[in-house]
């Protein structure tokens, strides 16, 4: 193995050797991983979508490249995956949006001592005047990736919920929570797409052991 490739498919094929080094956590994982994904309100199709966008937030190649593989065997379409990875990428970058309030907050050195507050997001508004062509930008790419097309409003709404339980932005919690009630999503559909996604958060970590094996293997 070279040093210097850090990630390689072949090394995926490690992830055993971490049961016997930790037998009762490994195996209560991967019966968590199978909960998580196995069909419920959510068909399997739809949880595989999800994980891909997830994995994609957490940017997990061996992740990427199990589900992606998952995705295609339960007939999802490349236009559903790519839709997809559109709503992670506006969910990663709203995320980094939604926190601007704070961020002016902090700047006009507020004295207020919670640092969440709903009104907060309001203040999101102002970067229209502070850097109007960037903020409009970001405005038109987040409707455009949010828009019904290969998967539905809905559909779209629950990766949100998923994605931003990943990137852990209380805003964009509550708003896509509320998209998705908005879109005639159940509690139910929402407890599963979250469920995904603590599954793929969790599993980015032990799927990176094969990494730290390498590592400590290495001499």
């Amino acid at each position: 193995m070279s040093n210097e490739i850090l990630y390689k498919k072949s090394y995926f094929s490690r992830l055993p050797e971490m049961e016997p080094l930790a037998p009762e956590a490994f195996r209560a994982f991967v019966e968590f991983d199978k909960q998580a994904l196995a069909p419920g309100k959510l068909s399997a199709k739809f949880k595989e979508i999800i994980a891909i966008a997830v994995a994609h937030t957490t940017g997990c190649p061996y992740c990427i490249e199990l589900h992606v593989k998952n995705a295609k065997t339960n007939e999802v379409s490349k236009e559903e995956l790519s839709e997809s990875i559109f709503v992670a990428t506006a969910l990663k970058a709203g995320s980094a949006m939604a926190h601007g309030g704070n961020a002016l907050q902090a700047y006009d050195e507020s004295s207020d001592p919670e640092l969440y507050k709903k009104q907060y997001f309001s203040r999101i508004k102002e970067f229209a005047e502070l850097s109007g062509e960037a903020f409009q930008g970001f405005v038109d790419f987040d409707k455009q990736a949010m828009k019904s097309g290969a998967l539905s409003a809905k559909e779209k709404e629950l990766i949100a919920i998923a994605v931003a339980h990943t990137t852990g932005c209380p805003y964009c919690i509550d708003i896509h929570t509320k998209g998705a009630k908005q879109e005639g999503a159940s509690k139910e559909e929402v407890a599963e797409s979250i469920f995904v996604a603590t599954a793929l958060k969790a599993g980015s970590a032990i799927a990176h052991s094969v990494n730290a094996l390498n590592s400590y293997d290495s001499k």
